[in-house]
């Protein structure tokens, strides 16, 4: 009798679906599935034998999660993983193939410092998550150039914190790769609450992902399997009723019941599944079960040369055991490891262990573990610290998991090492003399673990564990005003106010006796923050406060930073030549320093495009970018630099391009406060590019996380405020319009003039729509506008120092303008000159793009109110082509809306013949045979799409049903549209429908 059945029972329609989606990423698209199921229900039995079907130019990566209790080991499985590329390819080659990310694997791999020859550094210095997350993408991207890799991680259930964000990132940023990820986890065991839940749910979004749960056996396969194991001994209908009832159907337990010795009828089968799981253990010698125990307390898997170190019997003794724990199915043999047949029945022999034994064994497994981190290379602390505490010693438990936490950080485990920081704060005071065996004190390690909280993306534990130490602080301590910084920096980077009274309190902490490090950093922050909240007098004389203290203390990098914070609050103030100055010598001062040279790229990228000089602004910001990806902090100053490439690329017409950006920015999931800027400006070019309806189903979705970060700094409330006036004038809202637009009149400081401007601009539709239609809204409402009107002129006059004023200026004056006669008389945006002057302040260099079409359109409407129709032909025509060229498609739907309107035949628009017949009230073949025509040229996708058009379903709903982006989707529509000549999604389904 088998112990395990020769053939798998019931699960091939799931290794076929594995089988192909393995053929799907061999043509280059990378794919995850995600297996989950109950314990017992055959996840490992359907992953080995998927693996053993693997064609030879297939590599497969495997790793395993470690059961280590609630702190496990930082990247284990994917250190498994790895270290069997190392072994295929030798550590040179993967070094070589890793480029830039060397320092981050050698931090991870530390054995692979070895083969270098000194020129990566030393193992974890300076390593970002982010770094090491870049270097596994690239190391399995490379290889799967070469060949496809099945990149597979079992138990996610036991899964380390770092391992899981890898994970995250892998699933968004393997896009050009041949990576098939499999994942196995026990559906039981991730309950409300477990992290990985919370990825599971975040999977689920995913196109690129699929979640498989296991199902329990059928009746009829249940037979099959038993009928399997017996080979020629077919189980009675007795007994197999018994088998079918008490296993449920679950693979493993069919195999344990029927793989008891006898039994052949009811009486045999255990009452309990307790006693199901022992039954094979307690049929064995006492040493065999003895054996099992101290394996148990090891873990699922444990080695051989690690099992003799811990065993306390000769090595014949050992050998005897464990063959008659294979011989009996109880453990496997896997290389030179010992691992048990199922993880169920390692827990149920660990539940059966004596208090007093658990103890012994733990402190057996941590004295050997603690013997070969003395000789080899790699790291074992957290192992150590889970054995220590196993066994109740929290004296060796304690240094243990210092070195454990050091150790992660050096991996760039920042998550692990913050749980391990908070297990070592839980044993404080019960160690003899912490401060010596942590080698430093309990506010310094609250400190660098609030640290590791805020790397690892928990912002909230982290200002929590700092207002916790700073409770414990006395006043006078020289930590206090340190912690108080840090409580400042943890506030801004959740986008909550009082970061600026924090560090104002720790400027009065320092007095005049404080470290002037210390106090130039804190002088820098606060003048960054009252940059942020606009307050630029004070920024201005905070910067130039910290410029001093920080050459003074020797620091490069702070005199830069500060600089730089001094450039940008004089520019905005008014001060522009001697910003953009001020702001270039902060470069000079950085140079060497990336962190420094970050800021730099931040703020001047930033600077560039509010003043115009839009191909310097994506210069800068993309070549801050790339220095980001190095560095590894693409998810926060890479997200922010990524989106100062965006607003100039739109403003240039580069939309494919800066989409690309949005896309790899929010696949990176970075906290709210640094996604806000590429959220902004994903909803502002949804509304541009015609897409009203889903910008404003995502700003809905996204504006409760966007508030906070709006608190407390103008640029974004300004920057959110003009996308929310857009998009309520775009759904006809005018109450909801003038709501977002007054915001600005209640700033309590100068707005920022390179966000102002824009706003106002919006500001000036939302008066010029009111003063149009003024029953749109309430009596009280109208007046209020008019009340207001002469201030936000007053706010447009204040800005004339800003290089970009004339432009904007411009369009302010044209949207009020009104016609002295004709049919605009009277009516604000029709005066014909006003616009003529809107559209030659849109050609200058410094302009967006998007300015042209919409100015020529506006003059178009004017002109038509002046009964000058061949003018305002022209102008529509204008209009249409820049639009067209420039992929304004919301400037292009408005055009040939006019157009038809008035009965005015553009070239380029099909069916404009047809159009201007209909308003004619004659009918013609004319726009049937264009549209005939225009049809043969849509590609088989795009019929598909058209079809879904025709349904009416939106460009989310198109891109769900067909498995593409809702990006990908509108670019379709807009092709369709395009060939079609159709002005709106209706007439394009109306064309699909009289065609088909």
């Amino acid at each position: 009798m088998t112990m395990s059945a020769p053939a798998m029972i019931g699960r091939h329609a799931d290794l076929a679906r594995l089988e192909a989606r393995l053929d799907e990423v061999r043509a280059g698209a990378p794919f995850t599935v995600i297996i989950g199921g109950e314990a017992g229900i055959g996840k490992t039995r359907l992953v080995r034998e998927f693996t053993a079907g693997l064609a030879p130019d297939v590599r497969l990566l495997a790793g395993q999660c470690v059961d280590l209790g609630s702190v496990a080991a930082p990247y284990a499985p994917v250190k498994t993983a790895l270290r069997t590329l190392v072994a295929e390819e030798g550590a040179s080659r993967v070094l070589e193939a890793v480029g830039p990310g060397r320092a981050a694997l050698v931090a991870l791999l530390p054995e692979l410092a070895a083969s270098e020859s000194g020129d990566v550094g030393a193992p974890g210095a300076g390593i970002a998550s982010g770094q090491l997350h870049e270097a596994i993408a690239v190391l399995l991207e490379t290889f799967s150039r070469e060949r496809p890799i099945v990149f597979m991680i079992e138990d996610l259930h036991w899964i380390d914190a770092a391992s899981l964000t890898l994970l995250r990132f892998l699933m968004r940023a393997l896009g050009s790769s041949r990576v098939l990820t499999v994942l196995t986890y026990r559906s039981e065991d991730v309950t409300r609450g477990h992290p990985v839940r919370t990825f599971l749910s975040e999977a689920e979004r995913d196109r690129w992902v699929e979640r498989r749960e296991l199902g329990r056996l059928t009746r009829a396969q249940v037979r099959k399997l038993a009928k399997s194991l017996m080979a020629d001994e077919a189980p009675s209908e007795s007994v197999f009723d018994t088998v079918f009832r008490r296993s449920d159907g679950v693979p493993f337990f069919v195999e344990e019941l029927v793989g008891i010795d006898g039994c052949r009828d009811e009486g045999e089968v255990p009452d309990t599944l307790r006693e199901l799981l022992l039954a094979r253990y307690e049929r064995l010698s006492e040493s065999a079960q003895e054996l099992l125990r101290l394996v148990a307390t090891g873990g699922v898997r444990i080695s051989h040369a690690l099992l003799a170190a811990v065993h306390d019997g000769t090595p014949d003794e050992l050998d005897t055991a464990a063959r008659e724990s294979v011989l009996a199915g109880v453990l496997m043999i896997e290389g030179d490891d010992y691992a048990f047949r199922h993880a169920l029945v390692r827990e149920a022999i660990l539940a059966d262990l004596l208090p007093g034994e658990r103890a012994r064994f733990h402190a057996r497994y941590a004295e050997a573990y603690e013997a070969a981190a003395a000789t080899g290379t790699r790291r074992l602390a957290a192992e150590i610290s889970y054995h220590w505490l196993g066994a109740h010693d929290a004296a060796r438990a304690f240094p243990a998991t210092m070195q454990a936490m050091r150790e992660a950080r050096a991996a760039a485990a920042y998550a692990t090492a913050a749980q391990l920081g908070e297990r070592a704060l839980g044993l404080w005071d019960v160690v003899p003399d912490p401060v010596a065996a942590a080698g430093m004190g309990k506010l310094e390690l609250m400190g660098r673990t609030a640290s590791h909280l805020r790397n690892a993306g928990e912002g909230e534990r982290s200002l929590a564990l700092i207002k916790a130490a700073l409770a414990e602080c006395p006043r006078d301590e020289p930590q206090y005003p340190r912690l108080l910084r840090d409580k400042a920096l943890y506030l801004g980077n959740l986008g909550r106010p009082g970061s600026i009274e924090t560090l104002e309190e720790a400027l009065e902490v320092l007095g005049d006796s404080g470290a002037d490090e210390l106090r130039a950093t804190v002088l820098t922050a606060l003048a960054g923050r009252l940059m942020i909240d606009g307050r630029l007098d004070d920024a201005v004389d905070m910067a130039d406060q910290a410029i001093d203290v920080a050459a003074g203390a020797g620091s490069p990098r702070y005199t830069s930073v500060a600089t730089n914070i001094a450039g940008v609050s004089r520019a905005a103030r008014g001060e522009v030549e001697q910003g953009v100055a001020l702001v270039e010598r902060a470069r000079e001062l950085a140079e060497g320093d990336g962190g420094a040279l970050l800021r730099y790229w931040v703020n001047a990228s930033d600077m560039h495009y509010l003043i115009g000089n839009h191909r310097e602004a994506v210069r800068l910001a993309e070549e801050g970018l790339a220095r980001a990806r190095e560095q590894g902090v693409e998810r926060s100053s890479g997200v922010i630099l990524a989106s100062n490439a965006v607003d100039p690329l739109f403003a240039l017409g580069e939309w494919e391009r800066a989409e690309e950006l949005i896309d790899r920015a929010l696949a990176l999931d970075a906290p709210t406060p640094f996604n806000v800027y590429v959220l902004r400006a994903r909803i502002w070019a949804m509304l541009w590019r015609g897409d009203t309806a889903g910008a404003t189903d995502l700003y809905r979705r996204v504006r409760s996380s966007l508030l906070g970060v709006m608190e407390v700094e103008m640029q974004t409330r300004l920057g959110v405020g003009r996308v929310a006036i857009e998009l309520a004038l775009a759904n006809d809202d005018l109450p909801g319009a003038w709501r977002e637009a007054r915001c600005i009149l209640d700033e309590i400081h100068p707005p920022l003039p390179g966000y102002a401007l824009p706003y106002l601009w919006a500001a000036a539709r939302v008066i010029a729509a009111v003063r149009a239609r003024p029953r749109a809204v309430t009596d009280a409402t109208a007046s209020e506008v008019e009340a207001a009107a002469p201030a936000f002129r007053a706010l447009l006059d204040r800005m004339t120092f800003w290089p970009s004023h004339p432009i904007w200026g411009a369009f302010f004056e044209a949207e009020l303008a009104e016609a002295s006669d004709g049919a605009g008389a009277g009516v604000p945006g029709t005066d014909i000159a006003a616009w003529r002057s809107a559209v030659e302040a849109s050609a200058a260099s410094t302009a967006p793009g998007f300015l042209a079409p919409y100015a020529l359109l506006r003059q178009a409407e004017a002109e038509l109110g002046g009964a000058d129709r061949p003018a305002a032909r022209a102008s529509l025509q204008a209009s249409l082509d820049m639009s067209e060229s420039g992929g304004v498609g919301a400037v292009r739907d408005r055009v040939v809306r006019v157009a038809a309107a008035a009965g005015i035949a553009l070239d380029g628009v099909g069916g404009g013949a047809g159009l201007v017949a209909a308003a004619g009230g004659v009918a013609g073949s004319a726009a049937s045979d264009a549209d005939g025509a225009a049809t043969a040229e849509l590609t088989a996708r795009e019929r598909q799409v058209l079809e879904l058009i025709a349904e009416g379903l939106s460009n989310r709903q198109i891109g769900e049903r067909l498995f593409i982006s809702g990006k990908t989707a509108s670019v379709h529509v807009s092709a369709i549209l395009r060939k079609l000549g159709a002005a709106t999604r209706t007439e394009a389904a109306y064309r699909a429908g009289a065609l088909s």
